[in-house]
């Protein structure tokens, strides 16, 4: 197979920091998620397995059909959302209005009016976008270096001299690094390691009214704006042209399949996109492809060992994933820049959508990519009366 010629080492461990990275990131928040909803411990595993197979199957099969990364994620603002608004509404109903979302996605993408919308935004505002959202990353970074100074610096050592001398593996020699300080400072914590298998739970669906008005649409409705259009504007402002409407069709079906178990809503991934599509990944742009099928290999068993997978990213400690997660992103944050600042007639709704982004506003539960991209139309229109 082409998948196995392309494969690199590189490739294989971009796909697991880009797990790392996505797992540790928002975890604890699905799970308080499902608690919200009464879940019991074996639902709450079920969850973990029917996004991990879920993630990792949206991960795999658009990736080695088109050659191009794709990577999936659950989506976060949905998993908030779920959290703080599921009050009164019982599991069933929930799992009846994940369906109900599930069904909208994928109309969403056989339609293609979400992939015309997103074709529409200039190639400046989505790399203005794209720098805003890793922003944080790049100076959560080496504000760690406050919490763990030696652990931040060493990694840091090691990925300058990763670039100046072994660039395609150079995440490889961060990741080793900050394993063996981590495991020398005795901050590595093995105890939160448990042999435990996810199994899936059914849980049949019940659609009510009230569930799917106050949880089924408002679900659609943040993940398509808080988390596909970041997602594709990722991919975008990465170069890469993926059919967007196939995708989102493909990722709604395996939503839709996987829901009663617990797939709240799967999606786009912006930040950990981001990593599986620079150049850490594989130093051939046609071969990055690699690290989003590898990323949903490890997504896939997570679901198959969730609580081993997730006990194994607990003993990082914070700092480590900080900053391997802001020098894997270093090289996209500055290519996000650059694309965003080439053309001057659109420098100043670029600079706009950058802020906005990076601010980290949120209006009526939508995130700040999603404003980012409106304040950077809005102001492209106002300033040349053009949206190209």
């Amino acid at each position: 197979m082409h998948f196995f010629r392309d494969l690199s080492l590189s490739a294989v461990v971009t796909g697991f920091v880009v797990v790392l990275v996505g797992f540790t990131s928002t975890g604890a928040l699905v799970f308080q998620a499902a608690l919200s909803l009464g879940a019991t411990q074996a639902q709450v595993n079920s969850w973990m397995w029917a996004l991990g197979i879920g993630m990792g199957l949206a991960c795999i099969i658009p990736s080695l059909i088109y050659k191009k990364p794709v990577v999936a994620a659950w989506s976060t603002p949905g998993a908030a959302l779920i959290a703080t608004s599921a009050t009164g509404i019982t599991m069933r109903e929930a799992i009846g209005a994940f369906v109900v979302c599930a069904v909208l996605i994928i109309v969403a993408g056989a339609t293609r009016a979400f992939e015309r919308l997103m074709n529409r935004i200039p190639m400046a505002i989505a790399s203005a976008m794209l720098a805003g959202v890793l922003l944080r990353f790049g100076l959560e970074t080496f504000s760690s270096i406050k919490t763990a100074p030696l652990l931040v610096i060493a990694m840091f050592a090691a990925h300058l001299l990763g670039r100046r001398f072994w660039p395609r593996y150079g995440v490889v020699g961060v990741l080793a690094v900050g394993v063996t300080m981590a495991a020398f400072a005795g901050s590595l914590k093995w105890s939160a390691v448990s042999v435990e298998w996810a199994s899936p739970v059914w849980v049949t669906p019940v659609f009510s009214l009230s569930a799917i008005i106050g949880l089924g649409l408002p679900l659609f409705l943040v993940t398509m704006a808080s988390q596909n259009m970041p997602g594709v504007a990722v991919m975008r402002a990465a170069g890469y042209d993926t059919p967007v409407s196939p995708v989102i069709t493909t990722t709604g079906i395996i939503n839709l399949l996987l829901a009663p178990f617990g797939a709240f809503a799967l999606n786009f991934a912006a930040i950990t996109a981001a990593i599986a599509m620079g150049h850490e990944a594989h130093e051939d742009k046609d071969k990055r492809y690699t690290a989003a099928v590898m990323a949903g290999v490890f997504y896939g068993l997570i679901g198959l060992f969730g609580a081993v997978v997730g006990g194994l990213f607990a003993a990082f400690p914070r700092e480590l994933i900080v900053a391997l997660a802001g020098l894997a992103l270093m090289s996209t944050i500055a290519n996000g820049l650059a694309g965003a600042l080439r053309e001057e007639a659109n420098r100043e709704a670029a600079i706009i959508t950058f802020l906005v982004t990076a601010s980290g506003v949120s209006l009526v539960g939508i995130g700040s990519a999603f404003w980012g991209l409106v304040a950077g139309v809005v102001a492209m229109l106002v300033l040349t009366r053009r949206v190209v």
